[in-house]
């Protein structure tokens, strides 16, 4: 209570300081402490303490409006936050998947084409070996004829310096009858 005292006494320090009666309108801080009053009988009069307040509260409750909605629109923005991370995972698997089905489809795409060009080597192969072994079916056959051929004038030029005429009538004659007995 004493300090309570104490607290209206202190703005009145002046008015004691004052020279004179303080209660006098002579007195300038007397004026002052009337017109004071006077200012705050005219606010408490016209509620302004309670307009006060009530602005005061409205205030407070829009801030309190803000901070709610705040709150949502923080919810809200994890909310769509954990979503898009989500969708992030996702696509990542997604795209684990695809390169893992990428090297799948290149890895079966290797072995048919090497399969494939086994089958391409060993028709080449083949084709290759028909070729020379028609090469060499053709060159023993030219080398035959080739050797008939010295053959035949080999003989040739020995029969025409051995034999006589009536011996080559007779290989004729004979000649003759072999192909005659073979014809029938």
């Amino acid at each position: 209570m004493l300090r309570l005292s104490l607290f209206f006494l202190l703005p009145a320090a002046p008015a004691v300081a004052a020279s004179g009666p303080f209660v006098s309108l002579g007195n300038t801080d007397f004026v002052v402490l009337i017109a004071f009053l006077l200012f705050i009988g005219i606010l408490v009069y016209l509620k302004v303490p309670g307009l006060l307040g009530g602005l005061l509260d409205k205030r407070s409750e829009a801030i309190r409006t803000e901070l709610e909605a705040a709150r949502a629109l923080r919810e809200e923005a994890q909310a769509v936050l954990a979503g898009y991370e989500r969708q992030q995972r996702e696509v990542a698997k997604q795209a684990e998947r695809i390169v893992e089905h990428a090297k799948e489809e290149a890895r079966v795409a290797a072995k048919q084409a090497k399969a494939e060009l086994e089958v391409s080597i060993a028709r080449r192969v083949s084709a290759a070996e028909e070729r020379i072994a028609s090469a060499r079916i053709k060159a023993e056959r030219e080398v035959r004829d080739q050797a008939v051929q010295v053959a035949v004038a080999a003989a040739r030029s020995v029969i025409s310096q051995q034999m006589t005429e009536s011996q080559g009538s007779e290989l004729v004659d004979q000649a003759i009858s072999t192909v005659e007995s073979r014809l029938r």
